[in-house]
This record gives structure tokens, sequence and C-alpha cells, in this order.
């Protein structure tokens, strides 16, 4: 396991880290326990979570995943863990998250950060992220820009100030951003700089073999405001197995939330899919383990989020950092690539 400097903050997080979404809707308190601990066994020092999880979001839920980890968290040495955990935003139907009230404003955080502080059972998380931005942008399979789209949102100079306030009091410690554009990096690092706020250390965005969109602009964006990318959805969904060429398994999650995941419901993908699948075949690796291994060998990634519901999967997840591919594998993916590019934006 390598582990590398998050941005040009003092964290130096694991190559994998463990998503937890799945925890307390596909996962039980112990599945996650027994996951939690074989990640740690593997070197892993990342957790990922979110006020919302799990997914599929519901009112009867909501905060259950944090409150799974910070049973496992409290039977740790907190320094032990790098915890990262992420305030939801506008533009979502919510409506049971604070009455409704989404806006990444200085009331908002506040109590969403110190709800999450108490399911997490600790004093502060390392990493906050605010899940999607508070201003419109086209996300979640979206990629046109439309400007009657927006709605008022919380000037980014007051988001950041929310979080210096908490970061005083050492309920926090990094910023972090997620399902962002690449103004939007530019943007919190330019005002964070203007105006002596947090800089925002981190970016968690989808990043796979279907979906290479952080490749241009948001590349750029990144390497020059020293953002490391938190890749999320590396396996497209779990598409990338290769498990739903034939039809979709009953016990997936696909299978059990037929609405979920369309952004992955698109032309190519499972052309795309069946390609890559074929490559890993030739290469003598499984599609997951080539799919991880091309998102672990990106440069500007700076931790890959895995996340399953079984335990083999989990350790397929993990066997994946025995993988690394060669100039020549890598040709073919982007040939590929070139053939049908980024089928699930």
């Amino acid at each position: 396991m390598k582990y590398n400097q998050l941005g040009d903050s003092e964290l130096r997080v694991s190559e994998l880290c463990l998503g937890t979404m799945t925890f307390g809707e596909q996962n039980t308190l112990a599945d996650a326990k027994e996951q939690l601990d074989l990640a740690f066994e593997r070197g892993v020092n990342f957790v990922d979570t979110a006020e919302m999880y799990p997914v599929p979001a519901r009112a009867e839920t909501q905060g259950r995943t944090e409150s799974i980890v910070g049973e496992w968290l409290a039977g740790r040495t907190r320094d032990s863990v790098i915890l990262a955990t992420k305030i939801a935003g506008q533009g979502r139907p919510f409506a049971w998250l604070r009455n409704g009230s989404l806006a990444v404003n200085r009331q908002n955080v506040r109590r969403a950060l110190e709800d999450s502080l108490k399911r997490l059972k600790t004093d502060y998380v390392d990493l906050y992220q605010i899940h999607w931005p508070d201003r419109y942008v086209p996300m979640f399979g979206e990629t046109a820009y439309e400007r009657e789209q927006e709605r008022s949102a919380t000037p980014i100079a007051e988001q950041l100030a929310a979080f210096a306030e908490l970061i005083r009091e050492g309920k926090l410690r990094y910023v972090g951003l997620s399902n962002e554009t690449a103004w939007g990096v530019t943007e919190f690092s330019h005002v964070a700089k203007a105006q002596n706020l947090p800089h925002v250390v981190s970016v968690q965005n989808a990043y796979s073999l279907l979906n290479r969109t952080f490749d241009s602009a948001l590349a750029e964006a990144a390497h020059r405001q020293r953002v490391g990318l938190l890749a999320y959805s590396p396996l497209g969904f779990g598409l990338l197995t290769g498990k739903y060429l034939d039809g979709v398994p009953q016990d997936s999650r696909l299978g059990r939330f037929d609405n979920f995941g369309q952004r992955y419901r698109k032309t190519n993908v499972d052309e795309a899919t069946r390609a890559y699948v074929k490559l890993a075949a030739e290469v003598g690796v499984s599609p997951t383990r080539l799919a991880l291994a091309f998102v672990r060998s990106r440069w500007f990634v700076t931790s890959t989020i895995i996340g399953a519901t079984k335990r083999a999967q989990l350790g397929e997840n993990l066997s994946s950092l025995d993988v690394s591919l060669d100039a020549g594998v890598l040709a073919k993916i982007d040939a590929i690539h070139a053939r049908f590019p980024n089928p699930a934006p």
C-alpha cells in the first residue's frame, strides 16, 4: 500500500479508501465491521462516508452509515484513521435533512457537522467535504450546463468562512469538494487565497474506464491548485466487473434498486464494458482488477474509493494493488476509450 499526500494538507492517505455508502442498507453492522477490519489489516487508513448515507437516500435510514462507522471507530485509536464525511447541499429532494434547509451556510454547516460528529463518536473529522455544489451545476450523469437552472446559492467566501470557524474549534481539519467542476475547484482556491480562508485539498468525483471526464479541464485545475482527486465509482457502479452484461443479478444493487445508477444506462456503456472485460481476459486479470489498477495509475488520483457488499468483493478490490499496468496495456485502454469516449459521464 502506498500513502499519498492529500493536496497541500498534512494528511497522507492510503491509495485505496474504503467507501461506506452501503453500510446500513445492504450491509449490517457486523458486515461493516468485518469490511473495515479487513481493509485496515491490508493497509487502508482512509474511510469515506456522508451524512446522507446509506443509499438510496431515505429519511428512515439517513445517518445510519455514520453511526455504524462510529461504532467501529470507537474501538480504534482515533489518529490511526483518516476519516472523511460530507455535508449534503441544495438541489436534491432531501426534505428530512435539516427540515429541507440544505444551503451550505454557517448555520447548516455547523449543524450538519456536529450531528455527524455525534454519530461518528468522535470530536473531529479529518476531511469535511461539500457533497455537491451549493450552486447549480450539471451532475450525476448530466452533461450540459443550462443557465436557466441557476438558483440562489451561498457565496463561496461564506461557505469557506463557515468551515474556517469549525477548523478553529478543532472540529475538522481540512475541507474538500465533491461532484465539482473545474470552475468550482479554481474559484474555491482563488477565494481562499484572496481572503485567507481554508484552501480545499481534495475533490471527490466519479472516475473510471467509463468516465474519464476528469482528464481534461479538471485535471489541469486540480494540478494547478494542488487539489487531490478522490476517485469514486471506479468500477462504474459495478458494471466494469462484467456482472451486468448478461442481465441484472437479483441480489445486486441495481437488482434491488431499479432506478439506481441511471447515469450508467446509456448508449455504448455495454459495448465499452465488453471491450474492457475482453482486454482483462487478454491481460490475465479480472475485469475488477484491471479497472481499479487503471484508476490507481492516473497521476492525478490521490486515492481510489472502493466499496463492496461482500467480503469476497472487497478482497478482490484490495488485491488490485498487485496489478500494475504496463504501457502496452494502457495504450489498449486508450484505444478502447477512443472508440467509446466517456459513455457514462
